[in-house]
């Protein structure tokens, strides 16, 4: 949790101090539900998991399914409407803002959701099937590292 809290305050200048951070930030609270929605999920209590997943998204405006797999430090900013698909892989260090779809492909069985690798940075309404390590997406293109 602290480590969390750390990772927005390096990331969000806006973000004046921890107490701030902890009570105001949904991003925040979105990922510590999903990760107890997470635990649930992968100890069989499916639908429980999904019940809390909905009430996250109620009180947050973020969807994160119990099923995704999210890594350390995942900052959501300005999250409304961030949605996470099922089989969606979040690597560590990622920031997505506003509006993010990692939404699935269709109605194929499977991995049908993105990856994004290690200290990516997804920008508003951006969609995109895999992001690499260091990479970053916005509004439908994809930029690699200089």
């Amino acid at each position: 949790m602290r480590e969390d809290l750390a990772w927005i305050l390096q990331n969000d200048p806006a973000a004046k101090s921890r107490l701030e951070v902890l009570l105001c930030y949904s991003g925040l609270h979105a990922v510590w539900f999903h990760r107890m929605n997470h635990w649930l999920w992968n100890h069989g209590l499916r639908l429980l998991a999904r019940w809390f997943s909905q009430l996250a998204r109620l009180l947050t405006g973020i969807e994160i399914h119990p099923a995704a797999q999210i890594g350390r430090r995942l900052f959501i900013d300005h999250g409304m409407g961030v949605v996470v698909g099922e089989t969606s892989i979040i690597h560590d260090d990622v920031v997505i803002y506003q509006g993010v779809t990692l939404g699935g492909t269709g109605k194929e069985t499977g991995k049908r959701h993105p990856t994004i690798g290690n200290g990516v940075v997804i920008g508003a309404r951006a969609n995109h099937d895999a992001v690499a390590d260091g990479g970053m997406a916005f509004a439908s293109f994809f930029a690699s590292p200089a």
